[in-house]
């Protein structure tokens, strides 16, 4: 009591100093930090999971390449409804509550897609599943970036990290289990994500919000919306890339002559360099700046492709791309809290748009293989990260403004 009462009152006199350190504990406690990284490690193991399931699912179900990968698609046509419907809900129900109820429907999700007898059946399972992974993601991301002040750039990567963590997890335990044991994975993980309920009293229900934005006059406003729909680019473009090198990684190495179990080796091997990125970032982000990192990144990742197309080189390339294209997602969230007034707004329409990319990826990569064959896929994603690239620069570009630590924590 007495240390609160004495916080409250040392709060006033310097705004942009205590807020950071105060926001940890009014937000999260230390169990709860940990269960969020947990859960974070849970959503990607959901979304790495459908990609080594590919060859089962067309066997059992006798789908082509473009169908199988609509598993996918429809778990994220399900994560962008549940961002948008979780934005609505922020703010208005207790963050307990979203969360809570975003880890049942995928719980429920996971395990109807394992027990599904037919196909359309499956895809509507995919589809609750993504339901409850959108809620998850959205309400974490959000909640990190409101609960760590100036240090959110690094959390926020250390929280995608253990997405990287569970991506690695999926396709080994896949490969570990074989594909045609896919149901056992996805209800082993359906039984996995209910303890977290336990953990969610540490979580507080009311949440800071973003500082109200200035008066922005008309030019402002329409320059404002033209930086918000290159990010929004930035980001279906980018998670576009991410799912179709985690989805159809094991069929393109398999096709340049690798064997499955290699295939999927390597594809933990791309997750796993995610994961690492991600890490790697959390310090560098104390130094050098979103627009240089993105920069970087979205470079790496397009030579990365491009040499993903020499078979000899296939696996070592896509490993590069997870390593470039890891910090794109949790470094960007900040750049765009500080270019857009309307932060928390525009982060929940860049969150769902991101997720459009990972919808568009299935179905229009299979129709690649039908169209071109599988050797074709590095060189379309990388023609597509080239996209991002430019998308950086003008966006680095345009928002170039002297930016100081304390309009940092003001953004955010």
């Amino acid at each position: 009591m007495t240390d609160h009462s004495t916080q409250q009152r040392r709060t006033p006199p310097k705004p942009g100093v205590p807020d950071a350190p105060a926001a940890v504990p009014a937000v999260f406690s230390t169990p709860a930090v940990v269960a969020s990284c947990v859960g974070f490690v849970l959503i990607g193991v959901l979304q790495a999971l459908y990609g080594p399931a590919i060859p089962a699912l067309r066997e059992e179900f006798g789908l082509s390449p473009s169908a199988a990968g609509l598993g996918l698609s429809a778990h994220f046509v399900g994560g962008v409804a549940g961002v948008l419907l979780f934005d609505r809900l922020y703010g208005r129900i207790g963050n307990r509550r979203i969360l809570g109820t975003s880890y049942l429907l995928m719980a429920i999700g996971a395990a109807a897609f394992a027990l599904a007898p037919n196909w359309p059946l499956a895809l509507t399972a995919a589809l609750l599943a993504g339901v409850g992974f959108g809620g998850i993601d959205y309400g974490l991301n959000q909640l990190f970036a409101v609960g760590f002040g100036h240090r959110s750039t690094a959390m926020l990567n250390i929280l995608n990290a253990h997405f990287g963590i569970g991506a690695i997890l999926g396709p080994a335990l896949i490969g570990t289990a074989g594909a045609d044991r896919y149901p056992t994975v996805f209800l082993a993980f359906a039984l996995t994500t209910l303890p977290l309920l336990l953990c969610l009293r540490g979580v507080s229900d009311h949440t800071p919000h973003p500082t109200a934005p200035r008066t922005a006059t008309p030019a402002r406003t329409r320059a404002l919306r033209s930086v918000l729909a290159v990010f929004v680019t930035l980001y279906v473009l980018h998670v576009g890339i991410e799912a179709g090198v985690g989805g159809w990684e094991p069929t393109h190495l398999e096709t340049a002559g690798y064997s499955a179990a290699m295939a999927a080796t390597a594809t933990s091997g791309y997750w796993l360099m995610m994961t690492v990125g991600r890490f790697l970032v959390a310090p560098l982000a104390l130094r050098f700046s979103p627009q240089t990192i993105i920069t970087v990144s979205c470079a790496g990742m397009t030579a990365s492709l491009l040499l993903a197309a020499i078979p000899p080189l296939a696996p070592y390339a896509y490993a590069a791309v997870g390593l470039f294209i890891a910090p794109i997602f949790p470094t960007g969230l900040p750049w765009l809290h500080r270019a857009a007034p309307t932060a928390r707004r525009a982060g929940a329409l860049v969150i769902a748009a991101s997720m459009a990319g990972g919808v568009a990826a299935g179905p229009s990569l299979g129709k690649v293989i039908e169209w071109s064959g599988v050797n074709a896929v590095p060189l379309l994603l990388s023609a597509i990260s080239a996209t991002c690239l430019a998308a950086t620069l003008w966006l680095t570009r345009t928002t170039r403004t002297p930016t100081t630590p304390e309009h940092t924590r003001t953004a955010l």
